[in-house]
């Protein structure tokens, strides 16, 4: 039977029914032991009663009015989100993508107030930014960006975490405002940035008047043991985007603005029909509540230090194996070769992975995880690797 669906996923094999925590359910009756969290975005794991009690309650009352209108519950969400940014407005929107292409929007909306007419931004070489046109352009992969052109035009990538190379691509386009980049990118392969690079990007920023616009959509929300991954340093930008695990699971975006962005849009300049509604605010309350209650940074960060160093001892010393990296429940296990099918072996072993950039394979498990669960999950998935490294007989 044909599908409906269009041809844009490889599927594996299974469907769920329902979940429980960091485990998922088939109609089988079959159990996984979820280690990629819907890629970052059921960070509380599934059928939390506090996230489930506010979407039943919420949908019950109002579900959407729209921006034409006062939503209350997007005023609370956002003062939290200020709370820890410390950054002054926030537009939201409906996924990632959307929320990078609102950063990018307002890069260009700054630039052209200062009268430059080919406002560019500079973004980093194996970056992931979405999937629209804008995005595109500023997403450093070649494959993603295939048979799309042209492209938008005011873009310009440089090599990840090599300030000279930056600063002599710069020094060629005088016509830059903004540097835009993940902190650690997820579609990348979980590859951290510098922190040294970091903060001389923010003063490269502050010398050039540019916006420094920072992409957390994957690493932000508690996944790294902090609420923004860029805040294990000092450094602060002046936009942020947000999504996945904001609202654990409702579709959500989020583009928070300070600095030198503070106040570039203005009436008309922006807008979105589904953004902030009701149902998703109420969904993104109960998030903060629970990360704060249950404490889980500080479990993100100490069961992830445990994950990781438990992967290093018996995976590191593997001929195969070339990194074990990334912070907190982000974790990335590079290999010399490609591994794709590593996701479908592991399906059969009861474990949800994912296969980034050919040869990384991608951990992104609830922020709930605990250390008993961590070691099911190295149980499941070492001798997998393993053999799979193994020389042919």
């Amino acid at each position: 039977m044909t599908s409906p669906l269009a041809n844009t996923y490889a599927r594996l094999p299974v469907g769920f029914t329902h979940g429980k925590g960091v485990w998922l359910f088939d109609a089988e009756g079959n159990v996984y032991l979820d280690g990629l969290s819907g890629i970052g975005v059921s960070c509380l794991g599934h059928a939390h009663p506090a996230l489930v009690k506010a979407i039943s309650e919420q949908a019950a009352k109002v579900i959407h009015t729209s921006n034409l209108y006062e939503v209350p519950l997007q005023t609370q969400l956002a003062q939290r989100i200020l709370d820890i940014t410390g950054l002054d407005e926030v537009l939201f929107s409906n996924s990632g993508a959307e929320a990078n292409e609102s950063a990018i929007k307002i890069a260009r909306l700054y630039g052209h107030k200062r009268g430059n007419d080919l406002p560019t931004i500079i973004t980093m070489e194996s970056s992931w930014a979405g999937r629209t046109l804008g995005t595109l352009a500023a997403t450093g992969s070649e494959k993603a960006r295939m048979g799309f052109g042209p492209l938008p035009e005011g873009f310009l990538q440089v090599k990840y975490n090599d300030l000279d190379a930056l600063k002599a691509a710069a020094a060629k386009e005088p016509r830059v405002v903004a540097i835009l980049l993940e902190v650690l990118q997820g579609e990348g392969g979980i590859r951290p940035t510098d922190a040294q690079y970091l903060k001389d990007l923010r003063a490269l920023c502050d010398q050039n008047e540019w916006l420094l616009m920072i992409d957390e959509v994957q690493s932000g929300i508690g996944r790294t043991g902090k609420w923004l991954a860029h805040q294990w340093t000092d450094v602060k930008p002046d936009v942020i985007t947000l999504a996945k695990g904001l609202a654990g699971g409702v579709p959500i975006g989020a583009m928070v603005a300070g600095g030198r962005a503070k106040g570039v849009f203005t009436l008309g300049t922006h807008g979105t029909t589904f953004g902030g509604g009701p149902l998703v605010c109420a969904a993104g309350l109960a998030v903060f509540d629970a990360i704060e209650k249950e404490n889980l940074l500080e479990n993100a960060h100490i069961v992830g230090d445990y994950l990781k160093a438990q992967l290093i001892e018996k995976l590191g010393h593997l001929a195969g194996v070339k990194d074990i990296r990334g912070r907190g429940l982000m974790l990335g296990i590079e290999l010399d070769r490609p591994c794709g099918m590593l996701a479908q072996q592991a399906l059969a072993a009861g474990l949800l992975i994912n296969v980034t950039r050919d040869t990384v394979i991608r951990l992104l498990p609830p922020l709930i995880l605990s250390k008993d669960e961590a070691d099911q999950l190295i149980n499941r998935l070492v001798p997998l690797i393993t053999q799979f490294l193994a020389p042919s007989s």
